[in-house]
């Protein structure tokens, strides 16, 4: 039955739905890329809570859509901004969140990296930005997993100037029991990350980030680099010591930099892989056979919705993610953390939703129809 969907300009437009789910192809473990995404959690729809209160989370359901991501080879990185950390999700529940996800990693022999930050924190001397560093640091390592060190907001709130985010690094490396990945997260995704390492400058600004790595190369897997800049991302993998890696984390230019060029290439982290999963994963295992023409047919059609989740404001991407979760049938419900469902308008949700189905993205296209006409008759919307 065709849908009518609201455009920007407030017009319904018809649009008639695919009735079969693109066909969802498994393999080998990955050979060419080490690839992670960054998973969302699931709210509890039925806690009293209000956006200021503590996050009330469903965990079976965000805990199987771990095992979802596992199941097709996919590595999960954990409590990240995806997970709304910062945005719903704070330490006490970040923790716990991670507490599970390792243990599930470990029973499911799935791969997990997770954030550690100092979200404890608004503010606080360095001294206090290093002891909530560690206390995270401790949790992570405890679990098993490994460390993805993140922004963080107290450290650019504090910090003046980039000698003091090189103790600060560097204190922290020299006590790592394995390598991690440095996060480093534009303020396009967090406005209050904007002078990270220490200068508004980027050029300045790689420059020290380059020097937290060339003082512990040892002690950096790699780094994790989400400004949304292909150019900028290309010249700085070019610069990494020997042995550290470069995970894109950029939703707008992902398969190229996957795919990569003479001098080198990206491995990924990326919260567009949420709801790409299974496409995702096919598309690198296309690359692993040196099909690169192959695995950019599959990945490239995706750009078009990435960049329209990941729209500005970037940091709502979130509840586009969540929202195709839902229409997808990894959840029973459209409600997040914070409340944070809000955040997008109904002419957002629609256009994400006929992208996707163009895409076969729905395991059940019958399921996402029906869930896409109940948000549109919740929002007055009448054939």
């Amino acid at each position: 039955m065709t849908l009518h969907l609201p455009g920007a300009d407030g017009a319904l437009r018809a649009y008639e739905p695919r009735s079969e789910p693109r066909p969802v192809t498994s393999g080998s473990a990955f050979t060419s890329r080490t690839v992670f995404s960054a998973a969302h959690v699931v709210a509890d729809p039925y806690a009293d809570v209000s956006p200021d209160s503590p996050a009330a989370v469903d965990w079976d359901a965000t805990l199987a859509f771990r095992r979802h991501l596992w199941s097709h080879g996919l590595g999960v990185a954990e409590a990240m901004d995806t997970a709304q950390r910062g945005m719903g999700l704070d330490w006490a529940g970040a923790a716990e969140l991670i507490r599970r996800s390792a243990a599930e990693a470990k029973a499911a022999g799935g791969r997990i990296a997770c954030g550690v930050g100092t979200d404890q924190l608004t503010a606080g001397t360095l001294a206090e930005v290093r002891a909530a560093y560690e206390e995270q640091l401790a949790v992570v390592e405890e679990s098993g997993a490994q460390a993805i060190l993140m922004a963080s907001r107290a450290l650019a709130a504090t910090a003046r100037g980039p000698e003091d985010y090189l103790d600060v690094y560097g204190h922290l490396l020299r006590q790592t029991t394995e390598p991690v990945i440095l996060h480093w997260l534009g303020p396009m995704f967090d406005p209050a990350l904007e002078g990270y390492w220490g200068s508004a400058d980027l050029d300045a600004a790689t420059d020290t980030f380059l020097e937290v790595i060339a003082a512990h190369p040892d002690k950096v897997d790699g780094i994790k680099v989400s400004l949304l800049d292909a150019r900028r991302e290309v010249d700085l993998r070019r610069r990494l010591p020997k042995g550290v890696r470069c995970y894109t984390g950029d939703d707008f230019h992902y398969p190229e930099l996957i795919a990569g060029d003479e001098q080198g290439f990206s491995h990924a982290l990326l919260g567009i892989f949420d709801p790409l999963g299974p496409l995702a994963a096919e598309a690198v295992r296309v690359l692993d056979t040196g099909d690169t023409d192959g695995f950019r047919a599959l990945l490239d059609p995706t750009v078009e919705l990435s960049r329209h989740l990941f729209r500005a404001p970037t940091r709502f991407y979130k509840t586009g993610v969540v929202f195709l979760a839902w229409l997808a049938g990894h959840q029973t419900h459209f409600t997040m953390v914070g409340g944070l469902q809000s955040a997008r308008s109904l002419p957002h949700f629609a256009r994400a939703y006929e992208l996707a189905d163009a895409l076969g993205l729905f395991p059940d296209p019958k399921l996402a129809e029906d869930r896409m006409r109940t948000l549109l008759h919740l929002y007055g919307v009448t054939p």
